[in-house]
């Protein structure tokens, strides 16, 4: 069984800075992309960057500037670093994977349980 644990929510002021970390372990563990979502009240979950093991990294536009995201490989864990963070952030925040299984030839999508950050003064 694989999964995802994510850490490192909490609150912010506008303007500051978090960083959110998600490890993956047991048959996931390193898997090739590890990404971020985030779901905000009312809405829909929205992606928000990817980093394949090489290092190749995606961001959305709407972070792109603010956030970076980077792994370290021996721990298995992805990073976000959020900077600038605004009230429109707030969020619950995602670690994602879609991981492909060579015994079973099947992608199987694991998610974590979730990391709050809310951005208040």
């Amino acid at each position: 069984q694989g999964r995802l644990v994510e850490s490192g929510g909490g609150l912010v002021q506008p303007g500051g800075s978090l960083r959110l970390s998600c490890a993956s372990s047991g048959s996931i563990f390193n898997t090739n992309v590890l990404a971020w979502f985030r779901q905000a009240p009312g809405k829909q979950r929205e992606f928000i960057a990817n980093m394949t093991r090489g290092g190749l990294a995606n961001l959305a536009d709407s972070v792109k500037g603010r956030f970076t995201i980077s792994r370290d490989n021996a721990k298995g864990t992805v990073y976000l670093q959020m900077s600038s963070l605004k009230p429109e952030d707030t969020a619950v925040y995602y670690c994602n994977t879609d991981h492909f299984d060579y015994y079973t030839g099947r992608t199987y999508t694991y998610w974590g349980q979730g990391t709050q950050v809310t951005v208040s003064s």
